[in-house]
């Protein structure tokens, strides 16, 4: 008889035809497609836990999955199973047997966002979906100056979007670049406040444009009005990157990963 395990997986989805990532009852989701897809292939209900409950549009490629299973395949052949029974907008990219007590949410030391802006005069077609338009000339070195400010250990209250207790987060590193037409924001932090990558972003198009001083950002994290921020960037742009766990917990996935590969 087989025994039930933790089942770690990382998932990749284009979330433009998701309603975000948790299960909602009459609305396609994330949560829902991978639970299906899991019945179908090995005939089990379960309840996928993710590391972070993106919004509705919202992309990943590196999101983090976790779920109990009781079943007799291992788990090479069964991250084949179930990408063979999710559609095109959702794959699984690598699937190990975890620890027992792995929690992708409570056991994730940082998460990694990436938000795509296209600047050019003509709005995009094929990248519709995947980025802001923003046909204004944005001004890097403000933006950086600014983004240098969130940096480190602050309270981003101003920075959410709804009532939240423990407001106080630690931005690991916020970096702003350009690539041909495109404006790239990647943030990285222990944890992310509901929108804060977004109305980060917003700011930061905001001190761009320059209707805002860079050096005034700082006001933000006292806290301030949520109003000072005014709003969030669109949804479709952002992108979970990666998520990430102790060294520990990195060398065991890794193992497992070895020998499902060698099976």
């Amino acid at each position: 008889m087989s025994e039930a395990r933790t089942v770690r997986a990382t998932v990749e989805y284009d979330g433009a035809g998701f309603h975000g990532f948790q299960r909602q009852r009459s609305a396609r989701t994330v949560q829902g497609e991978l639970e299906s897809a899991i019945l179908a292939a090995a005939g089990a209900e379960v309840t996928v836990a993710g590391a972070g409950r993106t919004d509705s549009g919202v992309h990943a490629l590196g999101q983090v999955i976790a779920f109990r299973i009781d079943t007799r395949l291992d788990d090479a052949t069964l991250l084949r199973a179930v990408n063979a029974h999710l559609p095109s907008d959702v794959a699984i990219r690598q699937l190990t047997t975890a620890a027992c007590d792995f929690d992708p949410r409570r056991d994730a030391t940082s998460r990694i966002y990436e938000y795509r802006i296209e600047q050019r005069p003509v709005r995009p077609v094929l990248d519709r979906c995947r980025a802001w338009h923003i046909a204004q000339p944005l001004d890097l070195a403000q933006m950086r100056c600014a983004a240098a400010r969130l940096v480190g250990s602050h309270d981003f209250d101003a920075f959410t979007a709804g009532p939240q207790e423990g407001t106080r987060r630690e931005v690991f590193a916020l970096e702003v670049w350009r690539e041909g037409t495109s404006i790239f924001v990647r943030i990285a932090a222990n944890a992310f406040l509901y929108r804060m990558v977004r109305r980060v972003v917003a700011m930061l198009v905001r001190v761009g444009r320059g209707e805002i001083d860079a050096a005034s950002v700082a006001s933000l994290l006292r806290p301030a009005p949520r109003a000072e921020v005014r709003g969030a960037a669109p949804a479709h742009g952002l992108t979970l990157m990666r998520v990430e766990y102790s060294g520990a917990q990195r060398r065991y996935n890794q193992e497992r990963t070895k020998q499902a590969v060698l099976r």
